[in-house]
């Protein structure tokens, strides 16, 4: 069998490991599995999503919080709206700006660039968010131990790019200098501040570098370490962490996890060279990152070289948990973690009145308000991925059948998993050829699989890959096999 092995877009058609394609699919220990297409759950917002966030109150009801360039909105399950939670007179977000959240106690606080002071809402008691008084403007937010921490910032009129600033001790709301522990430090030399990560200890992302952030009390307050001088994140909205030991991000020269020590390439061979090809360089500030909690995925949203609008139309798929990759193609907006208050069977007639075009399984936990999922952002409108599967392709690497010689395939048993033998996919079978490595490939027609368990095709060359396509449910997407005779030298 040849397997379906690691996506290795980076690598030589020929002899690769890997596959030369590996698109609508997520990477699994042997094979590919289904990635699902996108679900609505809400009504629409005035512009397209910048940041999501989900929250519970103390008796357990989830909120969920949505931004735009204009308005914060709260999601309301009684009628899937999207309701402005907006301070008096709404804002305006930078270009490359997006909403970013934290909870500190009660307190959601929200940063969304330099353009308006820090918004704050009480989960168990605001209507709206409100400017913090005396607070700054910030790109990033985080909480480390007592504190909710801002890095590049904007206050009493003047930019501090490579400034962190924090809040009083236990008080997201007192933002005085000099009381109560609330200060600045500035982190010089290293550019930008592009990310930070809360936790027990706050980890800093730079241009230029990584720093470390540790309380250590009054005078100094933090502590700031450079940890990492090597490798900076130059791409702000590339940031997306499990945690203060897994960061991941992107670099000038691709991407890395950083796991509290040091920098991990994790692109390197594999990815890098293929993202920043078919990356857009105009539309930069509309990459997104977010982890899918359920498939222990990080994931990268982006707009391709083929999206003049620059309207992200891809994700690359990196499995952490096996250190593989994958390429979704989908329009969309942004990407975002959620979870969202669970609904009754009367409440998802807000969603769709046809339980048929609803698009999720009745039987998600996503209705149960039970799990955080990864969703996006379409149409100005909050999605899950909890769709029906993507349509999919895998293309296996390029081989020889006979070393030296021209050779004809003229079957192809594809190895696919039903997850249902009863609502089976339906899969079609190509054959790619060419003579030369100098030349381009050609792909035989399609060719469906027979109830004797092969797809008959006809493709002569001496190099060859095999394309796997499918349409519906399956379970696995694990190799192929084939029937081929080696032909000549000539």
């Amino acid at each position: 069998m040849i397997e379906f092995g690691e996506w290795l877009p980076d690598q030589s058609d020929l002899g690769s490991s890997g596959v030369l394609e590996a698109k609508n699919v997520l990477p699994s220990i042997r094979g590919y599995v289904p990635m699902k297409s996108l679900a609505q759950i809400s009504g629409v917002a005035d512009n397209y999503i910048r940041g999501m966030f989900a929250t519970r109150k103390q008796d357990g009801t989830v909120q969920l919080f949505a931004g735009a360039s204009a308005k914060l909105y709260r999601y309301a399950s009684a009628d899937s709206d999207l309701d402005s939670v907006s301070t008096s007179g709404n804002y305006t977000l930078g270009t490359d700006d997006v909403w970013k959240f934290v909870q500190f106690g009660n307190s959601l606080i929200a940063a969304g660039g330099h353009n308006q002071a820090l918004q704050e809402f009480n989960i168990e008691s605001s209507s709206n968010f409100d400017p913090i008084s005396g607070a700054p403007a910030a790109k990033h937010i985080a909480v480390v131990r007592d504190f909710v921490v801002t890095g590049n910032v904007k206050y009493s009129g003047n930019t501090h790019s490579d400034r962190i600033y924090f809040s009083a001790i236990n008080d997201p709301t007192d933002w005085t200098i000099g009381t109560n522990q609330t200060d600045i430090q500035t982190i010089p030399d290293k550019g930008q501040i592009t990310g930070l990560v809360g936790g027990n200890v706050g980890v800093v992302l730079l241009q230029k570098g990584i720093a470390r952030i540790e309380y250590v009390g009054s005078p100094i307050i933090f502590s700031v370490e450079m940890i990492e001088t090597t490798h900076g994140c130059d791409l702000s909205n590339s940031v997306v962490a499990l945690g203060t030991y897994a960061i991941f991000y992107l670099s000038p020269d691709g991407f890395f996890m950083f796991d509290g020590q040091r920098s991990i390439p994790i692109g390197s061979e594999k990815v890098d060279t293929f993202f920043y090809d078919d990356l857009n360089p105009a539309f930069t500030h509309r990459l997104t990152a977010a982890i899918d909690p359920q498939n222990q995925v990080a994931m990268w949203s982006y707009p391709s070289i083929a999206s003049t609008s620059g309207e992200p139309d891809r994700m690359l798929a990196y499995n952490y948990a096996i250190n593989k990759w994958s390429l979704i193609e989908l329009d969309h907006q942004s990407l975002g973690t959620i979870l969202i208050p669970g609904s009754t069977l009367e409440e998802l007639d807000n969603i769709n009145s046809s339980i048929d075009a609803l698009g999720t399984s009745l039987d998600s936990p996503l209705f149960k308000g039970d799990s955080f999922t990864l969703a996006a952002s379409k149409d100005k409108k909050i999605h899950t991925f909890t769709g029906t599967p993507l349509s999919a392709t895998v293309t296996t690497r390029e081989f020889e059948v006979a070393p030296m010689r021209t050779s004809v395939i003229n079957k192809v048993i594809p190895y696919v998993t039903a997850k249902n033998p009863a609502v089976q996919p339906t899969l079609s079978v190509s054959v790619g050829s060419r003579s030369k490595q100098l030349n381009d490939v050609t792909f035989t027609s399609t060719s469906s699989l027979s109830d004797d368990n092969f797809c008959n095709v006809r493709s002569h060359g001496r190099y060859h890959r095999v394309r796997v396509e499918t349409s519906g449910e399956f379970r696995y997407l694990l190799g192929c096999d084939i029937e081929g005779a080696a032909l000549g030298k000539r």
